[in-house]
């Protein structure tokens, strides 16, 4: 049954890495980083019209909004854990993972969820209520380890994104805390602001062209691709500020309303469930992208199921 999951997650992974395999990270090991930008911090973004999409179509948002600052991070993940297992929120166990037609058995975190319409519209899967996966605990590529009675996070990846969570696990964090995962509109009027340069929206979320210290992706020679080879790994939030570190120096790199990775680093869940299918979107790339996939109209899918170490998110909640 492992083999089997394992063998659509490897599918998945394909679809969402551009047919390229998932990158194997587990075993490497970055030095500690402090970018010195709070995990913690929110940004103000206020209601008005903005260009949407690659064609820059007028798009309002009728109210103000905030979102995080930065991904959510490995320790802010290992806390959650810990908190909503004490609350009765979430289940350690085994875990009946259904995606393209098969079930599996997964050890890992899970967490009740209550469905979603199904009308059985082509190649539709239906998403039955009942105990969703939100994180494995035995995958490589774990920077949130469980010793049998909490969740601690890697030291030197605790200010990392985190990754190998589940639409459903990146869903069970925001609402814990009484927030949401932002929808795409949300997140991109986040990503790139509402100012025209020549007529047009960002299509990045600093400005109109991309260079290797702006973000963190495929063959962009940051410091963590110069120590550990080509492919990389994930950044601390909020590395791409402006600072050098260890002779390599940055760009500052926020999105108009002071958001960092909203472009690489890993890909960001989104909270809109459409009708008649299952897929959930993902937004920014990451750092496993081509810069091509790191404009801020760019968007992936995968079944809400689906986990990877080039996949995270941040959340949204109503102006404060």
């Amino acid at each position: 049954m492992i083999k089997t999951l394992l063998f659509w997650i490897g599918l998945l992974a394909l679809i969402l890495s551009g047919c390229s395999p998932v990158p194997a990270v587990g075993a490497v090991t970055p030095p500690f980083i402090d970018p010195g930008i709070d995990p913690e911090s929110w940004a103000w973004i206020p209601a008005g019209s903005f260009p949407y999409g690659q064609h820059d179509h007028l798009t309002l948002i009728e109210y103000d909004y905030e979102m995080m600052v930065t991904d959510v991070t490995n320790a802010q993940f290992a806390r959650f854990l810990n908190e909503a297992l004490a609350a009765g929120r979430l289940r350690i166990g085994a875990v009946e993972v259904e995606m393209g037609g098969n079930v599996t058995v997964v050890e890992g975190v899970s967490v009740f969820y209550p469905g979603d319409p199904f009308h059985s519209y082509e190649h539709e899967e239906e998403i039955k209520a009942g105990e969703k996966l939100v994180m494995p605990l035995k995958e490589e590529g774990l920077r949130v380890v469980w010793d049998g009675q909490t969740f601690q996070p890697i030291h030197e990846t605790s200010n990392h994104p985190v990754t190998m969570v589940t639409w459903f696990g990146a869903k069970a964090y925001c609402e814990f805390y009484g927030w949401r995962l932002p929808s795409e509109v949300e997140w991109e009027k986040a990503a790139r602001g509402s100012e025209l340069v020549d007529g047009r929206g960002l299509p990045f979320p600093w400005g109109t062209e991309i260079k290797g210290n702006h973000a963190n992706y495929y063959s962009s020679f940051d410091l963590f691709e110069k120590l550990f080879g080509k492919l990389g790994n994930t950044t601390p939030v909020g590395f791409y500020n402006g600072k050098t570190y260890e002779g390599y120096a940055t760009l500052d790199s926020p999105s108009p309303y002071g958001l960092y990775d909203m472009a690489g680093n890993v890909w960001q869940w989104t909270g809109d469930v459409y009708p008649d299918q299952h897929y959930r979107y993902l937004r920014g790339g990451s750092f496993y992208s081509y810069e091509v996939d790191l404009r801020v109209w760019k968007r992936n899918s995968a079944h809400p199921s689906y986990y990877s170490p080039q996949v995270g998110f941040r959340c949204a909640r109503s102006g404060q």
